[in-house]
């Protein structure tokens, strides 16, 4: 059974296993998720900050935006657990000859690539609904206020986790012009989702 289909209480004995997966890839999807969720709730309450109808369109096309962001996260936690899989899958390649060696190593490399992206669109993804989360804040009811900033901070905590394991996974790969690439692309969307996080909370004030 996918882990997004796992009934709560079995996905939470699941993390806290002595398996290798899930991990915290997975759980960073995962409160990302919860908080993109979060926001489309606020953002389909019957009211809104002061009733204007412009409002209500804001909300609206917030909450379409966020219902595709929430899908690929629900998608990334299965996603992560699979890409970690083929990381150990490959470390336990055999080695005995020189053939089997170099096939190794190809494996882990590419198995340690896919490791990365899956975190790297995570934060994409986690950074976009961020975005989504100041339109909410500056639109949503404000009875909702707590919800949001929850939200916010489900969604930086997501952020947040899968920088992490982009950092463990990107620094065993060997390609350091892609790493490169990853590590200036993750610190960029840190940026972004930390400035945007603090503009929506800084809405949510009364």
């Amino acid at each position: 059974m996918a882990l997004a289909d796992t009934p709560l209480r079995d996905l939470l004995a699941a993390f806290s296993s002595s398996e290798p997966t899930p991990g915290g890839g997975s759980a960073a999807a995962l409160a990302a998720a919860v908080g993109a969720s979060l926001l489309m709730m606020v953002a389909g309450l019957p009211k809104t900050r002061t009733g204007s109808d412009a409002e209500r369109a804001a909300l609206s096309a917030a909450a379409a935006s966020l219902d595709g962001l929430r899908a690929r996260l629900t998608a990334a936690i299965d996603a992560d657990a699979d890409a970690y899989d083929g990381v150990v899958a490959a470390y336990k390649r055999p080695k005995a000859t020189a053939d089997e060696q170099a096939a190794r190593k190809a494996a882990i490399q590419q198995a340690l690539r896919a490791a990365t992206d899956v975190p790297l669109e995570v934060m994409r993804l986690s950074a976009a609904a961020i975005e989504q989360a100041k339109t909410i804040a500056g639109n949503g009811h404000r009875a909702a206020a707590s919800d949001v900033g929850v939200a916010a901070a489900l969604l930086h905590a997501g952020l947040r986790g899968a920088a992490l394991n982009i950092d463990i996974n990107a620094g065993s790969v060997t390609d350091q012009a892609y790493v490169a690439a990853v590590r200036e692309e993750s610190a960029r969307l840190s940026e972004g989702a930390a400035r945007a996080a603090g503009e929506a909370e800084a809405l949510l004030r009364p």
